[in-house]
């Protein structure tokens, strides 16, 4: 024979059930209160610097074109020597300067090429010049026009020529700019409680934005515009 329970057993278990659905209604309350209550204000501080560039590389292009083949190979081998004889001048040494692909273009051999061109055969040399010393590099570029008295053009205005600065010394910079960024949010965040008639508090978080690394002005590439922006949130207390 199975018993029922009794009713004091029945009671106890209603006020036990009521009790919990009772704390619940109180938790769920006060952690809404709670969470009402939380005030943050979030900023950003930002740090720029400026560098030199530690790395040039420096690409140097000229072509020559003659209807003999065999002619115009030993006139540009010529040409190169004097080209690294020049860059050996200006204070480069071999490590310093790559030769690269020499292109020849066969004008009678094009589908649709012009047989009223004067010459047939185009070559195109290419070197390289990868150095740390910015200084170096731009007192060769100021006077590459010496070249041209050897009948050697080197282009100079092409995207393919074009010298790059780079700089690579960022983790060296990295640690203070975080640094000065994070004061920075922090001097905004202050002035925001301040104002509010509030604290500052801890902080709630923090992100730390992409560095960027951008030439200062056109004019002069070799110097680098280093940036970062720090995002802040803080608790403000009364």
């Amino acid at each position: 024979m199975i018993k029922t329970p009794g009713f004091h057993t029945v009671l106890a278990a209603i006020f036990l059930s009521l009790g919990l659905i009772s704390l619940g209604f109180i938790l769920k309350s006060a952690a809404l209160n709670v969470k009402e209550m939380e005030r943050t204000v979030q900023v950003k501080g930002l740090a720029e610097q400026e560098v030199i560039a530690d790395t040039v590389i420096w690409p140097l292009q000229f072509s020559d074109a003659d209807n003999d083949l065999e002619k115009l190979v030993n006139r540009v081998e010529k040409k190169n020597a004097a080209v690294i004889a020049f860059l050996k001048l200006h204070g480069f040494d071999d490590a310093e300067i790559s030769l690269g692909s020499q292109s020849i273009v066969d004008k009678q051999a094009r589908e649709y090429g012009n047989e009223n061109q004067q010459f047939r055969y185009i070559v195109r040399s290419n070197m390289t010049v990868y150095s740390s010393a910015v200084d170096k590099v731009q007192n060769a570029l100021s006077k590459v026009s010496q070249l041209a008295k050897q009948n050697i053009a080197i282009v100079q205005d092409s995207y393919e020529t074009r010298v790059e600065y780079i700089f690579t010394g960022l983790n060296d910079v990295k640690p203070a700019m975080v640094q000065q960024a994070t004061e920075k949010a922090r001097e905004v965040a202050n002035k925001f409680a301040r104002d509010s008639n509030s604290k500052l508090g801890k902080i709630k978080t923090a992100r730390q934005g992409q560095f960027s690394i951008t030439n200062r002005d056109s004019n002069t590439p070799q110097i680098k515009n280093v940036r970062v922006v720090t995002t802040v949130e803080y608790y403000l207390n009364d």
